[in-house]
């Protein structure tokens, strides 16, 4: 490529970053109008759905439509923060795959914090501490995380979203070799995650269970012979080296949070919709309840079982659907659901995560 060349293709960049500040700048001042006129909340789930889908599909490339997803995901983060600045709770500490799942779903805009437990996450919805929370609800590897089911059962906050995250595990520590490591921090999910790397490289090495991947690498990073088994974000935050990399045992090791708020979402033409139901233990009850959805042609993506606290062997079931409550199909399913269930309880319709 020659030097002429070289400049003309500079001098275009330069103009076309002009252009993009002041589209820009014009879409800032439309959010800002927005923030001025519109009542009730400003962040609606399935408005930005729809806008991150409809962008992936105009995408002509060569930038891959995750790519532009993640790029037009902060646009509207920010231009969102104009109209009304977002505060998020999320499982701690600072260096969770909860805080990179609140990440990957809000942009870097929204004030975080941290929380110590789910029931913190919860407590800060409903106290209006937050306007949002972000709690994991299951792993592809280890299942449900069922304090998060009993507190949706319990709560009276809303899921209004969903995010998927791709798990990468890492062995984190300030040592210079394997050989060195004494004992292994983590999460018990996250040591379960990874039992047979551990049973292959670190036999006979101690596995201690801690409060999250965060804690663990916070542990690694003051004490001696001590490793964690966390995410990148956790080695950035205290500082530790990945020894190993993608450790877990299963490739597709991935999460799901739910995001849950005051409100569930409207229909993005892509929805989810999360329940809780129980029927009495009698032959044949459970087939009753679910012959609902077979009828009106209503898709299970999950069903759920939990002890329901109120008798010996009495269980409520956590079912998932594709489709929104406000879906002609699904409202009727629910219909003759709420008519055959001793309890129903919708926990919220949401837009579908994408990977």
């Amino acid at each position: 490529m020659s030097d002429d060349e070289l400049s003309r293709l500079r001098i275009n960049i330069d103009r076309l970053d002009r252009e993009i500040l002041e589209r820009l700048s014009q879409r800032a001042q439309c959010a800002q109008r927005i923030g001025e006129v519109k009542e009730g909340p400003l962040y609606r789930p399935e408005r930005e759905a729809q806008v991150l889908r409809k962008i992936a599909e105009l995408n002509p490339g060569p930038l891959s439509g995750e790519a532009v997803q993640r790029v037009f995901r902060e646009i509207m983060s920010w231009c969102l923060a104009l109209e009304q600045p977002l505060k998020v709770a999320f499982l701690g500490p600072e260096g969770t795959f909860s805080e990179s799942a609140a990440r990957k779903h809000f942009g870097g805009a929204p004030e975080l914090q941290a929380q110590a437990t789910i029931d913190e996450v919860f407590h800060a919805v409903e106290s209006g501490a937050a306007a949002y929370g972000i709690v994991p609800v299951e792993n592809s590897t280890e299942g449900a995380v069922s304090r998060t089911l009993d507190l949706l059962l319990a709560s009276s906050a809303r899921i209004c979203g969903e995010v998927k995250l791709r798990v990468r595990q890492n062995l984190l520590t300030r040592l210079g070799s394997i050989g060195e490591i004494q004992r292994v921090y983590s999460h018990s999910q996250s040591l379960a995650q990874c039992q047979d790397w551990l049973t292959h490289h670190l036999a006979g090495v101690p596995r201690i269970p801690v409060a999250s991947n965060a804690e663990a690498a916070r542990l690694a990073s003051v004490e001696d012979g001590a490793a964690a088994i966390a995410g990148e974000a956790a080695a950035q935050r205290y500082n530790l080296a990945a020894l190993a990399a993608n450790i877990e045992d299963d490739p597709n090791n991935t999460t799901r949070f739910l995001v849950v708020g005051a409100h569930d979402s409207g229909q993005s033409g892509r929805d989810k919709t999360s329940l809780a139901c129980s029927t009495p233990n009698k032959p044949g009850a459970v087939f009753h309840l679910l012959e609902a959805f077979a009828r009106h042609n209503v898709s299970m993506t999950k069903l759920e079982s939990r002890p329901s606290r109120t008798g010996l062997w009495e269980y409520v079931f956590y079912i998932d659907i594709e489709g929104h409550r406000a879906d002609t199909h699904v409202a009727q399913a629910f219909e003759e659901l709420e008519a055959r269930a001793s309890f129903l309880k919708i926990l919220g319709s949401y837009p579908q995560a994408a990977l």
